[in-house]
């Protein structure tokens, strides 16, 4: 994010405690459209409390803003209506909906109609379902899940198409800015090149990405910045050659000096 540039997800002095547990402390970055930030540490370094605070999970300390306005006591699912999308790094589904159907779902907010208009305007309503379904099939192809998976069930899908899959229903209709949990986790070879084909994409498209994870090879090629948390504080923030030669990093992420 360049300096002139507006952040589209801001979090400042971002603290989360578990009792006596100090999970976060005092963390502050930013996220710019079409910019990919990149969140790496060991395990137990508060990447997943850092996600949790962010989108309102979890009772924590500091602010959030979205598009400069502060949305720090916005509820979680208020989060997600307003564009802050988040996806886990479990896949998550409808297990017992089809793929074109769990998209068809989690886009209700504008592919919905009400049983009144169903009622009342029936063809209507049919030409709104079928304009929806057409919408759903254009965004999952956008994110590399093809035809012929629509109507299988998601544990039926390729494990690589599943992850794809869940990044197409975390993004949804309208996400301004999406946070990534490890999306790389257990892929590799042409799946690991799709997601990194499709991460690029989602920049040039201006979408405001924060990604978690733990392979070093994807996150130095995608990210444009990358905050590096250990212990729950942040310890370095820059580009991903910075981070690379940074001696902290070295020395408390990697376990060895430069």
């Amino acid at each position: 994010m360049t300096a002139a540039s507006k952040p589209v997800l801001q979090v400042e002095g971002l603290g989360v405690s578990y009792g006596a547990l100090t999970a976060l402390d005092d963390v502050s970055w930013a996220v710019g459209a079409g910019e990919l930030l990149g969140i790496i540490g060991p395990n137990g370094a508060g990447k997943s409390s850092c996600y949790d605070a962010v989108t309102a999970m979890v009772t924590r300390r500091g602010r959030v803003l979205l598009d400069g306005e502060d949305v720090t006591d916005v509820p979680a699912h208020r989060l997600a209506e307003r564009g802050l999308k988040r996806a886990f790094q479990q896949n998550a589904f409808f297990h017992e909906l089809t793929v074109l159907d769990n998209m068809l779902a989690v886009m209700h907010d504008t592919a919905g109609t009400g049983l009144l208009a169903s009622t009342l305007a029936p063809f209507a309503a049919a030409r709104r379902r079928k304009a929806s379904e057409a919408g759903a099939v254009a965004t999952l192809e956008r994110f590399g899940v093809g035809a012929e998976y629509h109507h299988r069930l998601p544990t039926a899908i390729p494990y690589g198409t599943q992850r794809m899959l869940s990044v197409a229903l975390a993004h949804g209709a309208r996400a301004r800015a999406l946070l990534l949990d490890e999306p790389g986790a257990g892929l590799g070879g042409a799946d690991m090149d799709r997601l990194v084909q499709m991460l690029h994409a989602l920049k040039r498209e201006g979408l405001a990405l924060v990604v978690i994870e733990h392979h070093m090879d994807l996150i130095m090629a995608v990210a444009d910045r990358i905050v590096v948390l250990d212990q729950g504080r942040c310890i370095a923030i820059g580009s991903p050659r910075e981070i690379q030669q940074n001696q902290a990093v070295l020395e408390a992420y990697l376990g060895r000096t430069a």
